[in-house]
């Protein structure tokens, strides 16, 4: 008899998408057993017997991501790499997506408002000062967006009208990094999700309303092939198999706005039931793909070369 390969779960609070997985995952009867990860406690180099591991909630708990780093260090593939994950921005992310041609917003990384305690002026000698702000608004125009380069989840996004506005903002956001992006005053909105980097759902979304819409001619058929193609596009180049990208599209041009989101929203109420059956069945087909068929993920790393 086979060994049976085990698919392990790292969540949060969601409750809708964790148990539809692993019931959906262990229902094919496929040598594939979905669980929930347990820990408590891990030791250097403890070896791991999750052929695959599936992480939605580590950005949030570092103890999770130091257990995922290990994880993979022996052999574990894991959704998302870690690695990665920790060291990814919104405004590197913007650059490569530039670099790669697909149409993004002006943008222009902020230098942080605040320090930490212990930073002296001495510290800041590279920065100029003060910032020449009609010199960036000048670039970006207005309105703009001013976020954190690296949030998620809505967090510190503010849309500005005049330069009053961004002062506001800007003077409240403490150590973050922010960043000032051009505003695209959108026709059509898409949020795609994305599942082993080739698997792309463009759907149709409202940002205002944070609603999908099940829609299936919301895009002509080269919108929605350009939309797809950038979206393979980005997330080969990031290496995430579970993310989400939203494109505003303005005059025919899907403009890539967010792309670095690796534990998407997979919620049944914000999914629509007919969205969230696609996300879980598509999630299952991958871990149980990687699960049978392992990628050597860790290979991607420096450290590996040195490994017997």
């Amino acid at each position: 008899m086979s060994e049976i390969k085990k698919v392990g779960l790292i969540v949060g609070r969601e409750w809708s998408f964790p148990p539809a997985f692993i019931e959906e995952v262990n229902s094919r009867e496929v040598g594939v057993f979905a669980e929930y990860v347990k820990l408590g406690g891990t030791l250097a180099n403890e070896p791991c017997d999750y052929a695959v591991i599936i992480d939605r909630i580590s950005h949030e708990i570092p103890y999770y991501r130091t257990f995922l780093k290990n994880a993979m260090l022996q052999g574990t593939y894991l959704i998302n790499n870690p690695f990665w994950w920790s060291a990814d921005d919104k405004f590197f992310g913007t650059s490569l997506a530039q670099a790669l041609g697909v149409a993004v917003p002006k943008t222009v990384a902020l230098p942080s408002h605040s320090y930490i305690e212990g930073v002296v002026n001495e510290s800041l000698r590279n920065l100029e000062y003060p910032i020449d702000w009609d010199k960036l608004i000048a670039y970006v125009g207005l309105p703009a967006i001013l976020k954190d380069a690296w949030g998620g989840g809505w967090k510190h996004v503010y849309v500005v009208h005049t330069k009053e506005e961004l002062l506001y903002h800007y003077n409240q956001t403490g150590t973050l990094c922010m960043m000032l992006q051009e505003f695209i005053d959108w026709d059509q909105f898409v949020r795609c999700l994305c599942v082993g980097q080739e698997n792309i759902l463009p759907i149709r979304y409202n940002p205002k309303e944070r609603r999908y819409y099940v829609d299936h001619e919301y895009l002509s058929p080269e919108l929605g092939k350009r939309i797809v193609d950038d979206a393979r596009t980005l997330n080969r180049a990031l290496g995430y198999d579970m993310n989400s990208i939203e494109f505003a599209v303005r005059n025919g041009i899907p403009y890539a706005i967010d792309f670095t989101n690796p534990a998407p929203d997979m919620d049944i109420n914000s999914l629509t039931p007919h969205y969230f059956e696609w996300a879980v069945k598509s999630m299952a087909d991958l871990a149980i793909s990687r699960a049978h068929n392992p990628i050597p993920q860790r290979e991607e790393m420096g450290w590996s070369r040195f490994l017997s």
